[in-house]
């Protein structure tokens, strides 16, 4: 194989493929700073998911939708009850 060859062959598939690597590159930046929006939320003590989506601008579904993925993942955890709705709280990650 040739060298050149391999290269414009990449070169010619990175350019195929750019717009599904921008739309990528895009989402993930959007979801970075959703996530971002909800730990700083969350910095100031224990919120429920209205209360976060709120304060952060944000829909109440989609807030929803991101803690339960920061739960799961034990960036959060889930506290008592705030009326009808859970709270939630950061998690030190530091010490694990």
């Amino acid at each position: 194989m040739n060298p050149n060859t391999d290269k414009d062959a990449l070169r010619q598939l990175r350019e195929a493929r750019k717009p599904w690597i921008d739309r990528a590159k895009g989402s993930i930046k959007t979801q970075a700073a959703l996530i971002k929006a909800i730990r700083a939320q969350l910095e100031g003590g224990a919120k429920s998911v209205p209360q976060i989506a709120a304060a952060a601008g944000l829909e109440t579904a989609q807030v929803l939708l991101y803690v339960a993925g920061l739960r799961k993942y034990g960036a959060v955890a889930e506290g008592p009850k705030d009326g009808d709705y859970y709270t939630y709280t950061l998690v030190d990650n530091k010490n694990a």
